[in-house]
């Protein structure tokens, strides 16, 4: 299948017929190409719902003669990097999706220049137009010959000027010089002048860094010998890539902290190597053994915390940061609690009532479909200090509490981003979709959006790849301790908070400005904090599991019942570890829950050993008595760790089929679960062992308490947060 490009050629005034084997280039027969005494050539590309694998350099490149480009209304992200166009001096990139200007470097020539309507382009994107394209006078129809300049000269020189005092206070080139010692000398130079130099308003930081690191580069360059030539540049973004989505991460910021922590060890070992565990040796684990845990179970009056704390204007403010935001997938894939904010990587950490027992059978169908599947190979790929106070590398007290992958296909790269709050301590997040819109004619577009909730009781809510904390609104009076968004519906917000309730918000959507309104919509009550909120995969819209410090609660949450806005538990689900309660060992608190499938849970009862596998819709069919008690259809125990430490979450991988729960000593108990029975515990499939890192003068940490997992839809990630301010992620070994 061919078809025709008409261009013309830079060094002649004849049209000529160029034939190619277009494939998914099928838009070049739409290509118009018009002669004004051939004095100007223009192409119109508008409309064709071009994305930037689109846009073939090599074809492109040939129209030499090329002035006017009109690129709008397309779904171009970026411009192509490295696509010359000599002539080029207008080019129109209005309503598309624009999140990245650099590739526009390699334009010289532009004049003017058309960005309306791309939502994530901010001012610093403006500033880095007008440097990498000295030409420029015409942006969205004015001119900005004067701030151009301002920036390309003024602002530029006041940088060198900042630059040059870093180097020659703090570094020299190197004796003698070789290519090891020049790129490390340039890493450590890009980074100090990063850190050191401030100029310019808040608004332009990000361009701030990016221009200070390409001049560091610069002035490396001219300092260095003419023979030395052959050290790789830095990376502009100075950011390691991980994986093809963002995961963020909530940590407490300030002192207050929801359980003690341990004195770290001390061990001159070096190694990071994990040992790995037999499954087969592990002991069984005897809840009747477990201590008393009532000077541990966290009560809300407790914890340190401001009830009214000073309000915020809702008006939406911009906080800029140093990379891009990665993308979003199947609503399978949001079910879960899914990305972090990445920070200082640590290489080898230096600097860096009673019940009865209902017995059951797996569902087949979904044990043997995993039955000839091999459990994965998990190896430690990054330790990473998020939350450092002070960015100290020095505090490892600083405990983390929530992660969650950014939902496909938002996400593109891992990038390093903080949101901080003062006096806030962040305890849950959550990740969903909403429709932004865009004003006028244009089409409304998704956008995601990342919910944050903690200490003070406000829910944040922020637009990570616009970098702007756009809006807040007050879901408690007391601390908000989970989150959770319904997967079929992005606008619904269940927020759980220390004054037991369970509040259902209608968030809405934003318009170019980022108005929003939330509405109120439900309140549930609930007899103590929740810790966990499950949306019945199959039902979100229907049903709500709410896992509290004294129970598993059931509600309906389906509109249009009588119930009126406030609504009591349809339901308490207990478990066979409740017989067992004594005055010293109350099982109740629910700690950790995460549906495997449709229809089967993974849950744990803090202090008990074991994870109980039950089903969601057999225990849901049973009549409840007067009580409104009905028993758990047990299909499986996990023989698990015994701790006497609360708070240890449980996830669950559901296209593998894995469970993940991590302990009081840094270990992670994974589980791949093929095929279920009752009777004797399925003892975990592998046990990985703490990595133990080293930190300079204290020699190897012991393992912390794991305090939140998570794992990206296919499992090549798993991310273990724990309360000792270290991040640690695993990797698939096949993927190493």
């Amino acid at each position: 299948m061919c078809c025709i490009l008409w261009c013309l050629l830079a060094r002649t005034h004849l049209e000529k017929r160029f034939l190619f084997s277009m494939g998914s280039f099928s838009w070049l027969n739409k290509i118009k190409i018009k002669n004004k005494k051939i004095q100007e050539i223009c192409a119109h590309l508008s409309k064709l719902g071009l994305q930037s694998k689109d846009l073939p350099v090599g074809l492109l490149s040939r129209l030499q003669s090329l002035e006017r480009l009109d690129l709008s209304k397309n779904r171009l992200q970026e411009f192509p990097k490295n696509l010359k166009l000599p002539r080029l001096k207008y080019l129109d990139l209005s309503d598309n999706q624009m999140e990245d200007v650099t590739g526009l470097e390699s334009l010289g020539g532009l004049e003017e220049l058309k960005m309306e309507d791309n939502l994530y382009i901010t001012v610093s994107d403006n500033y880095k137009m007008m440097t990498l394209l000295p030409k420029l006078r015409i942006y969205n129809g004015k001119d900005i010959s004067t701030t151009a300049n301002h920036v390309r000269y003024v602002y530029t020189d006041n940088l060198r000027t900042r630059i040059i005092a870093v180097w020659e206070h703090n570094f020299s080139l190197p004796d003698p010089i070789t290519a090891d010692k020049m790129s490390m000398l340039e890493t450590d130079f890009v980074n100090a002048a990063c850190q050191q130099v401030k100029f310019g308003p808040s608004s332009v930081s990000n361009f701030t860094k990016w221009r200070v690191s390409s001049l560091c580069d610069e002035h490396v360059c001219v300092l260095s010998p003419s023979e030395v030539n052959f050290f790789i540049p830095l990376a502009k973004d100075l950011c390691v890539k991980l994986i093809p989505c963002a995961f963020f991460v909530i940590q407490n910021v300030t002192t207050p902290s929801k359980r003690k922590t341990r004195a770290l060890g001390r061990d001159d070992s070096i190694r990071l190597i994990p040992h790995k565990r037999i499954c087969a040796d592990l002991p069984a684990s005897r809840a009747a053994d477990s201590p008393h845990k009532a000077g541990l179970r966290m009560k809300p009056q407790e914890k340190t915390m401001t009830s009214s704390p000073r309000k915020h204007p809702s008006t939406p403010t911009r906080e800029l940061a140093e990379a891009e935001m990665p993308k979003r997938g199947s609503r399978a894939q949001q079910n879960q609690e899914e990305g972090a904010v990445r920070g200082t990587e640590l290489p080898t950490i230096q600097n860096h009532h009673k019940t009865q027992v209902t017995k059951s059978v797996c569902p087949l169908p979904f044990c043997l479909s995993f039955a000839h599947v091999q459990p994965v190979s998990l190896k430690p790929h990054h330790i990473l200090q998020c939350h450092s106070k002070q960015d100290s590398s020095e505090d490892l007290s600083t405990q983390l509490w929530a992660c969650a992958f950014q939902p496909l296909p938002d996400s593109t790269d891992c990038s390093n981003r903080k949101y901080k709050v003062p006096g806030e301590e962040f305890f849950s997040l959550a990740w969903t979709t909403i429709l932004m819109s865009r004003g006028g004619r244009a089409s409304a577009q998704h956008c995601s959006i990342l919910a944050a909730g903690g200490k003070r009781g406000m829910v944040k809510l922020i637009h990570p790849r616009n970098n702007m904390a756009y809006g807040e609104f007050r879901a408690s009076r007391k601390a908000v301790s989970v989150l959770r968004f319904n997967p079929d519906q992005g606008n619904i917000l269940y927020t759980g908070s220390y004054d037991n309730k369970i509040v259902m918000w209608d968030i809405g959507g934003v318009d170019s400005q980022y108005n929003f309104k939330v509405l109120q919509l439900l309140v549930l009550e609930v007899g103590a904090t929740p810790l966990n909120i499950c949306l019945p995969p199959a039902s979100p819209s229907m049903h709500l599991l709410a896992a509290c410090e004294d129970g598993l609660h059931y509600y309906n949450t389906q509109p249009g019942t009588n119930s009126g806005t406030k609504r009591t538990k349809d339901m308490e689900i207990t478990f066979p570890i409740y017989k067992k309660e004594d005055k010293d060992h109350d099982y109740h608190t629910i700690d950790g829950m995460s549906f495997l499938t449709d229809d089967i849970v993974a849950s744990k009862n803090f202090m008990h050993g074991r994870i109980y596998l039950w089903s969601w819709s057999r225990t849901k069919a049973q009549r409840p008595g007067k009580n409104r008690m009905v028993c758990a259809v047990i299909l499986a125990e996990l023989q698990w760790a015994n701790t006497e430490v609360p708070y240890l979450t449980l996830n669950t991988c559901p296209n593998h089929a894995y469970i993940v729960c991590g302990d009081d000593k840094g270990q992670l108990w994974t589980y791949h679960i093929t095929d279920l029975h009752t009777g004797t515990p399925i003892q975990p499939t592998e046990v990985l062992e703490w990595p133990a890192p080293l930190k300079k003068g204290l020699g190897r940490l012991e393992g912390p308490s794991i305090n939140n997992i998570t794992m990206d839809p296919e499992l090549h990630y798993l991310v273990a947060l724990t309360d000792k301010n270290m991040v640690v992620v695993w990797k698939r070994a096949e993927l190493s």
